[in-house]
């Protein structure tokens, strides 16, 4: 339709179910987007406090490997209560030096804790959901790893997270089919283990073999689409 000057009229928009949307010569307007894979910006972590305070008994280490991190203090003989929750806090930080240390201090942490590792599991809970609700891929992947060595670190840590799976699984839920690369970038992903997709599916994999009995229908209340990897 043109108007009194002959040009196309632009039809007028409007709202869904409305009675405007009854009338001739109008376009509907589309439902808002959810935006339910929208990174959401986290607060500013306690781990980041306390390093610029300069309370984070670690230091920057150069050789010939590359960077890695120096601990101030035996970890034969550190509080696990108190420096574990608090390096697994920062794993929500995305900018240097924070998000090295960090994940270098929790790799470390888990590596050395042994039988000191289950008693803390329930303090690390809160602290990984932050991290996983951030919907940050980077972050998200970052967890992911180390829920990995959570689980392999010590015996019974994978069945003490059972009970907790209420909180830490709907995220993956929500990005077990986002695979978000495309062309040489999802090799690259691939490549160094970073396809999210893929990487929870790995994860929960592992989260039913080192889960115990109650794993897998646990998971599967959590995440409908999952399929047994032991059945």
């Amino acid at each position: 339709m043109k108007n009194r000057k002959g040009s196309a009229r632009v039809p007028r928009v409007v709202p869904a179910f409305s009675p405007a949307s009854r009338m001739k010569d109008v376009t509907v307007r589309g439902p808002p987007k959810l935006k339910v894979f929208k990174p959401r910006p986290s607060a500013p972590t306690t781990f980041r406090m306390m390093y610029d305070r300069g309370d984070i008994p670690v230091s920057l280490l150069h050789d010939q490997r590359g960077h890695s991190i120096r601990w101030k203090v035996d970890l034969d003989k550190i509080d696990y209560h108190h420096y574990l929750p608090l390096f697994v806090d920062g794993l929500r930080e995305t900018t240097y030096p924070y998000d090295h240390f960090s994940r270098a201090g929790v790799t470390d942490l888990l590596a050395k804790g042994g039988d000191r590792i289950l008693p803390v599991v329930p303090q690390l809970i809160l602290p990984l959901k932050s991290a996983l609700n951030t919907r940050d891929p980077r972050v998200i992947c970052t967890v992911l790893h180390v829920i990995q060595e959570l689980v392999s670190s010590s015996p019974l840590v994978g069945e003490a997270l059972v009970p907790f799976y209420r909180q830490l699984l709907p995220i993956l839920n929500l990005f077990k089919g986002k695979n978000a690369n495309l062309g040489d970038e999802i090799d690259y992903s691939q490549h160094r283990q970073e396809n999210l997709g893929d990487l929870i599916q790995e994860t929960l994999e592992l989260l039913e073999r080192r889960g115990g009995k109650d794993a897998y229908i646990n998971i599967k209340y959590m995440v409908p689409t999952y399929q047994s990897c032991l059945l």
